[in-house]
């Protein structure tokens, strides 16, 4: 089974990739929509949010742990991989490396959150692969609780994206990393706004294409259903009728979102 977690409702943009992907394999989500954003939060706060959703994961049945959050990936990564005995994952290289790929004039913009943009992790990926190229960041720190109010196509939310991706459309970029599992709820409204011309990485879609990859080469890491009933189930620390709206719309399907 797979475990996927994160500080909220956008990591099920990761969750509903995989399920796509990899349809023999069931998994397990859990979203902390009790304690999200965990972009504003410390290192430290984030880490033992992320070990108790890893601890959670794993009693439910988790065999490889997905961090589908960017902020929790680039904190509480290499904490997760020396505390627990299974394979982690995080959302941060698969992106990092796709844009690698995409860019053709190697200037590389990225939005996230205040944490993840703190912690340079994209700038030290895409620069240790390509020291020649120029990563520009921008956090955008009232994205995640719009996302989480269901505000995806309000007034607001578009002039607040036409002002965080304005000193990025300055820089020229040819490439843009949607930095946040969340985001590519917005990726319409960020596209129209950062141009026809800017290729828009998104993570879960590069971080489901890579477990696929994973899973090829290691396929005694996760036992596949084979004959019994694929099940996904999805918990969350705090079930709000927003939260309900949002997952309904993301897996354009009725969801069941446990609270646990």
């Amino acid at each position: 089974m797979i475990g996927i977690f994160d500080s909220g409702i956008g990591g099920m943009t990761v969750a509903r990739a995989v399920e796509q992907c990899l349809p023999d394999y069931s998994l397990v989500y859990y979203g902390d929509i009790a304690h999200t954003p965990y972009g504003p939060k410390s290192p430290a706060t984030i880490t033992n949010y992320s070990i108790k959703n890893t601890e959670f994961l794993l009693e439910k049945g988790a065999e490889i742990i997905i961090i589908a959050c960017n902020s929790a990936s680039s904190v509480a990564t290499r904490t997760l991989r020396e505390q627990f005995n299974v394979p982690i994952i995080e959302v941060i290289s698969p992106a990092a490396s796709k844009a690698i790929d995409c860019s053709k004039n190697g200037r590389i913009g990225i939005i996230g959150t205040k944490a993840t943009v703190k912690s340079n992790i994209y700038t030290e990926k895409i620069t240790t692969v390509r020291p020649d190229y120029k990563v520009y960041s921008q956090p955008c720190p009232l994205l995640v609780p719009l996302v989480e109010e269901n505000w995806l196509n309000r007034r607001e939310t578009k002039m607040i994206l036409r002002r965080y991706l304005h000193p990025l459309k300055e820089k020229q970029i040819d490439t843009l990393v949607l930095g946040c599992t969340h985001y590519p709820l917005l990726k319409k409204l960020i596209q129209a706004r950062i141009g026809k011309r800017v290729t828009l990485i998104d993570s879960s879609i590069e971080t489901a294409n890579f477990i696929k990859t994973f899973l090829k080469k290691n396929p005694e890491t996760v036992n596949k259903n084979g004959d019994k009933q694929v099940s996904h189930t999805y918990y969350v620390s705090d079930r709000t009728e927003t939260a309900c709206k949002v997952a309904d719309r993301i897996f354009s399907r009725p969801m069941e979102l446990i609270q646990a």
